[in-house]
């Protein structure tokens, strides 16, 4: 349950991962957050978004140690990540949970 907890975040790591799911598959940012209808506004959902590029340094050192990336056909930093992630954690219901349980460290910097 903890590793739900994004320190210093009113989202959990299950909800930003129904929304990376769904822009993963394609959906905008904004349509993702809608279809789920998340219970933020629209800006908190975009300043995520930046908060997550700006911090996925951290994350990209941390997963190479455990399963090596594969060439993503997507030009998005971001979701090359996030695919990854899902390769790290190919069984998770939610990955960054996994990941913040895993390693220690807080998916969101």
């Amino acid at each position: 349950m903890l590793a739900d907890v994004l320190p210093r975040h009113t989202l959990t790591a299950s909800m930003v991962w129904r929304w990376l799911v769904e822009v993963l598959a394609g959906l905008s940012i904004k349509a993702a957050a809608e279809k789920l209808r998340l219970p933020f506004a629209l800006e908190t959902i975009y300043r995520l978004r930046r908060r997550m590029l700006r911090g996925l340094d951290p994350v990209e050192k941390k997963l190479p140690g455990e399963k090596p990336q594969r060439i993503s056909k997507n030009p998005q930093i971001l979701l090359q990540t996030l695919e990854h992630l899902k390769a790290v954690f190919p069984d998770s219901s939610c990955p960054p949970a996994d990941f913040q349980l895993h390693f220690q460290h807080p998916f969101l910097g």
